[in-house]
């Protein structure tokens, strides 16, 4: 009989995922007396939040689908497929480019903050200048610059100082948060209480529990739902048990047969959709031996990601592009580096390490619980990459853990390969490229290339939309796939599950929600 090798390592993660996932009495857990009209939204957050509530000082994605409760943007991105660049106005009313160096905002009027202060021009301008600021951890922002208060409701994003286009603010008016000038200027508070113009206001902390409360004073009305419940609970059954006995009415990140599960019993609705969000293995440019891109490419080379979708099923989409299908420049890259031994081989001989010879152990890192099937896959990954002689060793942590040693540091970040996505509410594709892949930022993966920082400056720099599409596409997606700082696995499929008494909802492809006009019956 002939072997398989993609029918065994895919039936040997599915036969691990059965193992481990207890057999549901539905029947038992489904509770029909759910809450009556008027109760709180209890939702359960796959990831844990930060504590500091300045959403400048964090990447945390958990904490960024808070903060899309409680703050306003300017505008807004849906960030459909079929429309990637749409805006629409929120805080925002206008805005238009009066030149390369300036873009001007025009800002609804009759908006107020959660403490009561009228939101103005100042609020613009001292959310920009302040988070646009280069020791700013979010690192969101182009670089700096500087905001003309031309009137109460008109203000005016300079960025000549900063030497870039304003047109770069245009996608990113809709990720931004707009912050009070008033807690800009009182650092300790800006951490300890978020205050925006959002439909819900924060009231409490209640240990994993953020609570929040709806907004008398907001702009369109207060809401219907008196509250939501913002809880983390890192572990996907869990969550799922708690949707089906009525401790919660949402829940994200669900997997292929928890989805089974609750299509199954009846009684919840699931909504699907092609995320913003790209899962990555990015390798650690930063120190040896992925300093060396030659052994970048022949782990990728490696890599059989056709298999790690057959894992996923539903919760996976196929992506061969450092940015997102649903991101402005998407393209499918001709040199994407796929699965190839015979290349793999002759890049690890090239790089000095015949079939691995004489490479160290190194540590792949993942989490559990947060992203569908990390352990599942990233043990795939793991005989993958053991298969072409690479010594790996994988580390499987609790959200928490991981998240502590995520980010690149001096020396190299932890292990030297680390699983992790990235999820941003804007089409602006420098959220990603410029964020990663330049060595002014270098958030993961710690490379400092100068042909890349060239390359991404340049399209950075183009302003013609159409021309900077053409950059992207055509000279950073293929110098990308020639330096590979981390491989794109796939695109993340977001799966919120909820019972069918909540309508009304607004899923964002970066997981973030809006209940303005959600009803809970």
């Amino acid at each position: 009989m002939q072997f398989n090798r993609r029918a065994f390592l895919k039936s040997s993660a599915l036969a691990g995922v059965a193992v481990g996932l207890p057999v549901l009495n539905t029947a038992f857990f489904v509770n029909p007396a759910h809450a009556a009209e008027g109760k709180v939204l209890n939702f359960m957050s796959a990831e844990n939040l930060t504590g500091n509530w300045d959403p400048s000082s964090h990447t945390t994605l958990a904490q960024i689908n808070l903060e899309s409760f409680v703050f306003s943007y300017l505008t807004r991105a849906p960030m459909r497929p079929d429309k990637p660049d749409e805006l629409v106005m929120e805080l925002a009313t206008d805005m238009k480019l009066v030149d390369e160096h300036t873009l001007e905002f025009t800002l609804r009027e009759g908006v107020t903050f959660h403490d009561g202060k009228p939101f103005t021009a100042e609020d613009v301008k001292a959310t920009f200048e302040y988070a646009s600021q280069p020791d700013r951890p979010a690192a969101w922002y182009p670089g700096p610059c500087e905001v003309e208060v031309v009137s109460d409701h008109v203000a005016r994003i300079k960025t000549d100082k900063g030497g870039y286009p304003a047109s770069l603010f245009w996608f990113l008016s809709a990720f931004l948060p707009i912050l009070s000038a008033k807690d800009v200027a009182d650092p300790k508070t800006l951490s300890s209480r978020p205050n925006g113009t959002g439909a819900f206001k924060f009231a409490r902390q209640d240990g994993n529990t953020t609570v929040l409360e709806a907004f008398d004073g907001f702009y369109l009305g207060k809401p219907a739902i008196p509250g939501i419940n913002f809880s983390f609970v890192g572990d996907a059954t869990t969550r799922t048990l708690a949707l089906l006995n009525g401790e919660a009415d949402l829940i994200e990140r669900l997997e292929a047969e928890q989805v089974q599960t609750i299509e199954e019993t009846g009684g919840y609705k699931l909504n699907k959709a092609v995320s913003v969000e790209n899962k990555y293995l990015w390798f650690r440019c930063s120190k040896p031996p992925f300093n060396d891109p030659r052994l970048r490419k022949a782990a990728a080379h490696a890599i059989d990601r056709a298999v790690l979708l057959d894992i996923l099923g539903v919760s996976g989409h196929a992506s061969k592009a450092w940015i997102s299908p649903v991101k402005f420049g998407y393209v499918d890259t001709p040199n994407y580096p796929e699965y190839n031994p015979e290349e793999s081989q002759r890049l690890l001989a090239e790089a000095g390490f015949p079939k691995g010879e004489g490479l160290p152990e190194l540590e792949y890192i993942t989490s559990v619980g947060f992203y569908p099937k990390t352990k599942e896959y990233g043990e795939v990954i793991t005989a993958m990459l053991q298969e072409q002689g690479f010594p790996v060793k994988l580390n499987v942590m609790e959200v928490a853990a991981w998240n502590e040693r995520l980010y690149d540091r001096p020396g190299g970040g932890p292990g030297h390969m680390i699983d992790c996505g990235w999820s941003t509410g804007s089409p602006e594709p420098d959220l990603v490229l410029r964020t990663h892949f330049h060595s002014s930022s270098k958030r993961i993966c710690g490379i400092d290339d100068k042909d890349l920082d060239a390359v991404l400056d340049k399209e950075r720099n183009t302003l013609d939309p159409a021309e900077r599409k053409a950059v992207i596409q055509n000279e950073v997606m293929p110098m990308l796939a020639d330096k590979v700082p981390a491989l794109s696995l796939f695109t993340s499929v977001f799966i919120h599950a909820m019972r069918e008494g909540l309508d009304g909802m607004y899923f964002y492809p970066n997981g973030m929600m809006d209940a303005n006009k959600a009803t809970l019956a």
